[in-house]
């Protein structure tokens, strides 16, 4: 299963003279041309921008001996035997084609950390959907320190998979690895084995790149090829499971599937408020293991408890016991902007969730609360808001749109929540927040939420959602110490 595990000095004589081409800088770009050129291969970086941050990054990789060409990232250079792209490049890119034409493969910064790993080298527990993956994998890296591993949660959580490979002195020697990984970053991954995997969801999300929800969902399902121990998939969503049954594993593998519901056997669900295991036990026709309560979950809403379990199935799945499950989930906080609660102001609570950037994440927090003031709006990169605003009508109170592309959300409000009132900011600069707070504070009552799930990204407005979500939290505490957002 899996590639050829190499020592050091094969990997070095292995790489020595070889000439590749880096398609993009940036946060993977980067590191991955350094390290082929610290393993001897003769790199190029080509990049489409030539821009100041560009020329700075070039100036540094030059000085270090690795060739750069800016402003040019569609021909192919000559003698290229290799192409190591970062994530974003889509693969209709025109250099892409030439490397097809040329006969060179085209790997990412996944693949090539994977086909760098050394001997005993520590297995991957990967986890991939639409929404939930850092979450999970945070929430999975805590309850495998419960268990007393040494782990790292990486790749598309914002640590380099390549970094965690390849530098002991910063990580050590890994026990395993908790691994986030995107529908870029697996499209580029063909020959990646994990040791077991979950696919949490799947909704339509960064069709643009992919060019379908057909190519989006077969990204997301070479996650499980090549699996040892366990597919795991929301029994709740048929695609994921789907998925499972498409994928080519190695014998033995199981499909795990997680539940909201009473669990059957071979899946992990609920059962008057307590996670329980009905896969990694002994007799899962007749038998169940507790292994935490709902309360232990933080926050307890509902996708984040099926977070929660998708992270005990991988960990069970590696042999963890049941009591460090409880010990992960008690000590794992969530990231910043992620269903946060911010403050309670008269009995209404106000809620920070500025990373449901997409309309399905958007809905797993609606249904969180009941009733709610929704603020909404910002960049829809082409979603539809119909379904959203159909399914969560009846737990709105009132909505606050803002940005660019709020008349979206408007229009599907109209249609499928004409009772509701909104309220209709037409502005798109910074301060909108603070007025949307005060709007929202207008329609709410005692024992309302009043919750920032945009539903849209934050480009038009904010640098990025971490901002918008700062933004909505100031002018909360902002309403709490003055009375005025």
């Amino acid at each position: 299963m899996g590639s050829r595990k190499v020592s050091t000095d094969q990997q070095v004589s292995d790489w020595q003279g070889k000439r590749v081409t880096v398609a993009g800088l940036g946060v993977s770009g980067i590191p991955a041309a350094r390290v082929l050129h610290g393993l001897g291969a003769v790199v190029t970086v080509v990049n489409d921008g030539d821009d100041e941050r560009s020329r700075a990054q070039a100036a540094e990789l030059e000085a270090e001996g690795i060739a750069v060409r800016l402003g040019d990232g569609a021909t192919l250079p000559e003698g290229t035997e290799l192409i190591v792209t970062t994530p974003g490049w889509r693969p209709d890119k025109p250099l892409f084609a030439a490397a097809a034409e040329a006969g060179v493969e085209v790997w990412g910064d996944v693949e090539l950390a994977w086909r760098l790993r050394g001997p005993g080298a520590a297995p991957w527990l990967a986890v991939t959907g639409t929404n939930g993956k850092t979450t999970t994998v945070r929430m999975l890296a805590s309850i495998l320190e419960a268990a007393g591993l040494r782990t790292a949660a990486v790749g598309n959580i914002g640590v380099s998979l390549l970094d965690a490979v390849l530098d002991r002195e910063t990580y050590g020697d890994l026990d395993v690895l908790a691994v986030e990984l995107s529908s870029y970053q697996l499209h580029w991954a063909p020959s990646l084995r994990a040791h077991s995997a979950a696919v949490l969801n799947l909704a339509p999300d960064h069709l643009d790149w992919h060019g379908s929800m057909e190519a989006y969902a077969a990204d997301k399902g070479r996650i499980y090829e090549g699996n040892t121990v366990a597919c795991v998939y929301n029994a709740a969503d048929k695609a994921t499971e789907d998925l499972v049954r498409e994928a080519d594993v190695e014998e033995g593998c199981r499909a795990i599937g997680f539940t909201l519901a009473t669990p059957g056997p071979s899946q992990l669900g609920v059962v008057e408020g307590i996670l329980v295991d009905r896969a990694f036990v002994e007799n899962r026709q007749k038998q169940a293991q507790e292994l935490a309560e709902v309360a232990d979950v933080n926050p307890p809403a509902p996708h984040n408890i099926a977070n929660a379990l998708a992270a005990a199935a991988l960990a069970r799945a590696y042999g963890v016991e049941p009591r460090a499950v409880r010990d992960g989930l008690r000590a794992f906080r969530p990231d910043p902007h992620r269903i946060e609660l911010v403050e309670e102001i008269e009995g209404v609570v106000y809620v920070d969730d500025s990373k449901a950037t997409n309309t399905h994440a958007a809905e797993a927090s609606l249904a969180a609360y009941d009733p709610i003031v929704w603020i909404a709006g910002g960049l829809a990169k082409g979603a539809t808001f119909d379904e959203l605003v159909s399914r969560s009508a009846k737990r709105l109170r009132g909505v606050v749109l803002i940005g660019a592309d709020r008349e979206l959300i408007r229009e599907a409000l109209a249609r499928h929540a004409p009772e509701v009132p909104v309220v209709d900011l037409d502005r798109t600069d910074t301060g909108a927040m603070s007025a949307a707070v005060r709007e929202a504070s207008g329609l709410a009552r005692p024992g309302d939420t009043v919750l920032l799930a945009p539903a849209c990204a934050s480009m038009d407005m904010f640098a990025n959602y971490n901002k918008r979500g700062e933004a909505f939290a100031d002018a909360v505490r902002s309403l709490a110490t003055t009375g005025r957002a």
